[in-house]
């Protein structure tokens, strides 16, 4: 069986930072599923058939990373049909050997809740919105209430909303560097590898 280590939160708290670290350290595969839904959101048309028939083009394009791909992701994360027909996909990628890190909204809620380590990270809105700002060349008081609009959109659907497993380690990063919050999860998982 795989090692999977499902990492939540919310947008720009660093649980990719943290999840690419953990793939890297260990040799585990790693797989950022919001990129699934940014490009599912960025083909447009129909997004269910959209999301059944993503391609590796299609995560490889470099408009991803643009708030209106993840403003877009949001919109159709709420579909329950699209989740569905990305939910395999996920599980698919999660069985890898030697193990697997997925950063996502519900991958230690519903995607792969028998995941050994579950981390749920964290950062006040203000620093969020700083850090994506600074990413993108934006203003941060507009990130701030776009990164609002979307927290509320992820934590309010009815299909996985965004919340912490039962079990998960949440990590706060809003007064860590880089590398303190790294070694929190690498600590985390070296305690359940055993």
């Amino acid at each position: 069986m795989s090692f999977i280590v499902a990492i939540d939160g919310p947008a720009a708290s660093g649980k990719g930072t943290i999840a690419r670290a953990l793939a890297d350290h260990f040799g585990f595969h790693h797989l950022d599923t919001g990129l699934l839904y940014r490009a599912t959101g960025a083909r447009g048309g129909d997004p269910v058939e959209a999301a059944r028939s993503l391609t590796a083009a299609d995560l490889a394009r470099d408009d991803l990373r643009s708030a209106e791909a993840g403003q877009a992701a949001s919109r159709v994360a709420a579909i329950p049909e699209v989740r569905a027909a990305l939910v395999d996909f996920q599980r698919r990628f999660a069985a890898q050997k030697p193990g697997a890190v997925l950063d996502g909204r519900d991958i230690g809620t519903v995607i792969c809740p028998e995941a050994q380590v579950k981390l749920y990270v964290v950062a006040s809105d203000e620093v969020r919105a700083a850090r994506r700002a600074a990413e993108l060349g934006a203003d941060p008081g507009a990130m701030l209430v776009q990164l609002q609009e979307r927290d509320g959109r992820d934590s309010e659907r009815a299909a996985a909303p965004l919340r912490p497993a039962q079990d998960a380690m949440v990590i706060d990063t809003s007064d860590l560097a880089i590398d303190e919050a790294v070694a929190l999860a690498i600590a985390a998982v070296d305690r359940l590898r055993g």
